[in-house]
């Protein structure tokens, strides 16, 4: 039986909270209308079909589907609000995304979705539009929407080493699940390149082990689990390690 690696499969992924010195003063002094500031924009648009709408807004990127006339009306004013109340859309983009980032830190999926999507609507540039998304459908366990909106975030930021490793993470869980070879070899692939961007993280390194142990290569798992250990003693898994070395001793010893 496969072991289901702790790091693989937490309710969290390594960015699915953000400090909140990443806010801005000028942000933090919008949060406390935040809900009035979006509920005025729904208030002009048709509201007929509220309770169809308050499902889209919390599918990643609003369902993807055709948008119908009271949606469009609501996009409408809710970017013209934006426009007046914040110096660009970039800036909108990046408070709605920040707020997702918040509520996911206090369990709130759907609100966080909701945020997340408004930032995508205001920037479809916006890399943690689609990264906070695909950390949503993660922790609701919805792993193919996890991994389709960590991909469409990877092609807009390509070199985010931290996304990457996310983007391993949830291809590992989901290799547990289906045992499809790619979902593993993919993993693989957006963890060397991690790690050949950035060479002092450790949590690539653990996660490179993981998928050499699950390819039944014991060495080269032990070889990537130095390597985190030499970086980060921390970063090591220890319900992993015990099951690394149930499968093969330590070729250096240092664990035993």
């Amino acid at each position: 039986m496969l072991p289901l690696l702790s790091a693989a499969q937490p309710t969290q992924l390594i960015t699915s909270a953000r400090p909140n010195s990443d806010r801005s003063a000028d942000s933090a002094g919008r949060s406390a209308s935040e809900h009035q500031f979006i509920d005025g924009s729904a208030s002009e648009s048709a509201t007929d079909a509220t309770e169809n709408q308050a499902v889209l807004n919390v599918l990643p990127l609003f369902g993807e589907r055709t948008k119908t006339a009271a949606q469009i009306d609501y996009e409408v004013h809710f970017l013209s609000d934006c426009d007046q109340n914040f110096s660009s859309r970039q800036e909108a983009s990046k408070f709605f995304a920040d707020r997702g980032w918040d509520y996911i830190s206090d369990g709130q999926l759907d609100t966080a979705a909701y945020r997340f999507n408004l930032a995508w609507l205001l920037n479809h540039n916006n890399v943690d539009a689609y990264w906070g998304l695909g950390v949503v459908c993660y922790q609701k366990e919805k792993l193919p929407d996890a991994i389709r909106m960590l991909k469409r975030g990877l092609a807009v930021a390509d070199s985010n080493v931290v996304l990457m490793t996310d983007l391993a993470t949830v291809q590992i869980k989901y290799y547990q699940v289906k045992q499809q070879k790619d979902d593993l070899a993919e993993a693989e692939q957006h963890l060397l390149k991690a790690v050949a961007i950035n060479p002092r993280s450790a949590d690539p390194y653990q996660k490179l082990s993981l998928v050499n142990y699950m390819k039944g290569e014991y060495s080269k798992a032990w070889e990537y689990l130095h390597q985190a250990r030499s970086l980060d003693l921390s970063a090591i898994d220890l319900t992993f390690l015990n099951d690394l070395l149930a499968r093969h001793p330590d070729p250096k010893g240092v664990f035993k």
